[in-house]
């Protein structure tokens, strides 16, 4: 029982970070891979703000630099190359480019050492067959709430269908009147919102290093594909998915299984349906 609750805890934080990824992936078609330097800088800015402030302002002010920084990304580097009618492949790149840029500042600025974000929610609470701390309380808590909003938001506003609208045919959306650079923008801003919340709830238990964001992103883009690419509500599913398989691999085999369980589970899913959980198969065209 204990490993199911961790495991379904973890999936809610790559729930978050798959939703953040989907938003700026399905609106734009750039593969974000920046936003793994993106989760490392907020995890930075909130570990370095909180040995001045109280740890909620901390976290409210890293998510607004994220949230900045992110659609600075755009604004600097994946609008030009658009306006120039680079490919994919060339915004990857640059991409992989910034993430790395990124990275580097913070190892040069901070250190390559392993930090921890000093917290006095050190109690564990015992729950029948499991048990919690304080840190998993407020991670499922701050999930729980982002996800909910989320999916009422993207499912019943205007912005919401928008998104979906953009998603599915960026230039037939631009072409009926609507302005695509606007909701572009606040896909960038809100993705950077919940990759950052991401990134500020795990380092509140577990710390942090510089090279941490590479290997969480990667997972978070695999929750993103079983659960379903075309819809970004189904990347929830996908993390729960992902986070108790992986969780469960823990009882049997070590951790050095687990990124060879995601990608297992990835090919499986490619062979067998690519289209993920959630997702339905499209006509090409």
């Amino acid at each position: 029982m204990q490993f199911i609750i961790n495991g379904l805890i973890t999936g809610l934080l790559y729930s978050l970070l798959a939703i953040g990824f989907a938003l700026v992936y399905n609106t734009t078609k750039v593969f974000h891979i920046a936003a793994a330097g993106i989760y490392v800088f907020a995890a930075y800015m909130f570990w370095w703000l909180s040995g001045y402030m109280p740890l909620c302002l901390a976290g409210g002010i890293s998510l607004l630099l994220s949230m900045g920084l992110n659609y600075s990304i755009d604004l600097l580097v994946y609008q030009p190359l658009k306006r120039k009618k680079a490919s994919n492949n060339i915004a990857l790149v640059s991409s992989i480019g910034v993430m790395t840029i990124i990275v580097n500042l913070l190892a040069l600025f901070f250190g390559n050492e392993p930090k921890s974000v000093s917290s006095t929610f050190n109690a564990v609470y015992d729950v029948g067959l499991f048990s919690l701390s304080q840190p998993q309380l407020i991670q499922v808590g701050c999930s729980l709430v982002l996800i909910i909003g989320f999916i009422v938001f993207f499912l019943r506003s205007q912005t919401g269908l928008k998104i979906k609208a953009i998603s599915e045919d960026e230039l037939l959306f631009a072409g009926l009147g609507y302005n695509s650079r606007r909701i572009r923008a606040f896909a960038f801003l809100l993705g950077g919102f919940f990759i950052a919340a991401a990134s500020c709830l795990n380092v509140v238990e577990v710390g942090m290093d510089v090279n941490m964001g590479m290997n969480v992103l990667i997972t978070a883009i695999v929750a993103m594909i079983i659960g379903g690419t075309g819809k970004i509500e189904a990347c929830v599913l996908g993390g729960l998915t992902l986070g108790l398989i992986q969780s469960l691999v823990l009882i049997h085999f070590s951790t050095s299984w687990q990124n060879a369980i995601t990608f297992i589970l990835l090919l499986a899913f490619l062979f067998i349906r690519p289209q993920g959980l959630a997702g339905y198969k499209q006509r090409t065209v």
